[in-house]
C-alpha cells in the first residue's frame, strides 16, 4: 500500500490515488529564517509588518488593525526591502529545520513574499487602501509584484535544491465568503503574471503546484490551471463543488471540499455519517479528491471531539472503496 505521502502526491500529479488522500494545510517546510515571526503567527516580519492575534475575528494570526507600514503605494520602493538570503547556509538550515520534519508526510515548499502577491499588499497597505491601490495605480502594484516576485522565485530555487519539497505551495487569499475581491480582468492584469512565474519555478523542476485560496474562488480556476497548479483548498461550500469536479476532473484535486452541511451542533451520529458518505461518493470517484475532516483539538468540548470521532471512522471505513 502506498504511503500517506506517495498517494498525496499521486493525486497532485494527476493520476488515480490509491485510497482516498488526507489532506492538512500544515504540510509546507518555509525555512525557519523566512518569515521572521513566532511559531503562532504572530510577530513583525521580515518586511516589517506587525501580526497579532485577533480573538474577536479568527484565531490565526493577521496584521495588527489600522497599522499598515504603507500609506502610498508609489512609495513602496522605500518601504518595502526584501531581505537578501544569498548569504544564508540553506544546506545547514534544511538540515535543521527538517530534523523536525516527518518523512512520511507530504513535504509542500513555499518562498512566496510575505502572505502572498495580494494578502501580501493588503499587509502592507490594509484592504482599503490595498484595493484603492489596485485601482488607481495598477502599474505601481505591478511593479510591487515583480519585485515580490524575483525574490520569492529566487529563493524558491534554493528551496527546491535543499528541502527537496514534493509539490511547491502557493497561498494568497484573494476571496471572501461569497464573492472575489477583485474582477476576473483585475486579477489577470496585477495578480495572476506573478503566480504563474512563481509556481513555474517548481513545474520547471517536476514538481506539482499546490493552492490555497479561501472562500468563493471557482471564477479564477481556469486560470488556476492553466498556469499548472493542480491542487487546490480548502474549496470551501460556497464554491459549486460538483460542478468543478465535473469540469476539472483530477486535473485539479479538491483538497478539503465537503457535500452539503458540514457537521456542525445538533447533527446526530447518523447524520453525520451520511453526510461524510455522500461527501465521498459524491467528490471521491474518479480521483481530484482530498479528505479534510475530524481531528478535534484536544481543548474541544466533549460533543465536539464526538462529532470527530464518528467523521474519521466513517472515513475510514469508507476511504478504500472508491478505487481498484
Amino acid at each position: 500500500m502506498l504511503s500517506l505521502r506517495e498517494n498525496f502526491n499521486r493525486l497532485l500529479r494527476c493520476e488515480i490515488p490509491e485510497y482516498v488522500p488526507t489532506y492538512s494545510i500544515f504540510w509546507g517546510a518555509r525555512p525557519s529564517f523566512y518569515n521572521g515571526r513566532k511559531p503562532d503567527g504572530t510577530g513583525v516580519d521580515v518586511f516589517g509588518v506587525e501580526w497579532v492575534i485577533d480573538g474577536s475575528a479568527v484565531q490565526a494570526a493577521l496584521p495588527k488593525p489600522g497599522v499598515f507600514i504603507l500609506d502610498d503605494v508609489r512609495k513602496w520602493r522605500d518601504v518595502i526591502k526584501a531581505p537578501d538570503y544569498s548569504g544564508v547556509d540553506w544546506e545547514a538550515a534544511a538540515k535543521k529545520d527538517l530534523e523536525n520534519y516527518d518523512p512520511t508526510m507530504p513535504r509542500g515548499g513555499s518562498t512566496a513574499p510575505s502572505a502572498g502577491f495580494f494578502q501580501g499588499l493588503m499587509a502592507f497597505m490594509g484592504f482599503t487602501n490595498g484595493l484603492m491601490a489596485c485601482f488607481e495605480e495598477p502599474e505601481e502594484v505591478k511593479a510591487l509584484n515583480e519585485y515580490l516576485c524575483d525574490f520569492a522565485v529566487e529563493n524558491g530555487k534554493r528551496m527546491i535544491e535543499f528541502y527537496k519539497p514534493d509539490f511547491g505551495m502557493l497561498a494568497d487569499d484573494i476571496a471572501h465568503e461569497m464573492n472575489p475581491f477583485l474582477s476576473l480582468e483585475m486579477f489577470q492584469e496585477l495578480f495572476a503574471p506573478y503566480w504563474r512565474r512563481y509556481i513555474k519555478v517548481w513545474l520547471d523542476e517536476g514538481l506539482p503546484g499546490m493552492h490555497h485560496n479561501c472562500g468563493h474562488f471557482e471564477e479564477y480556476l481556469d486560470d488556476l490551471v492553466d498556469m499548472g497548479f493542480s491542487g487546490w483548498d480548502p474549496v470551501q461550500d460556497s464554491n459549486d463543488e460538483v460542478g468543478i469536479k465535473a469540469k476539472y476532473g483530477n486535473k485539479l484535486a479538491l483538497c478539503g471540499a465537503w457535500i452539503g452541511k458540514r457537521p456542525g451542533a445538533g447533527m446526530n451520529e447518523e447524520e453525520v455519517r451520511a453526510n461524510v458518505k455522500n461527501t465521498l461518493d459524491t467528490l471521491a470517484p474518479g480521483g481530484g479528491y482530498a479528505f479534510l475532516g475530524g481531528g478535534a483539538p484536544p481543548t474541544a468540548a466533549p460533543e465536539v471531539k464526538q462529532r470527530s470521532e464518528w467523521i474519521l471512522d466513517e472515513f475510514e471505513k469508507l476511504r478504500y472503496s472508491y478505487y481498484k
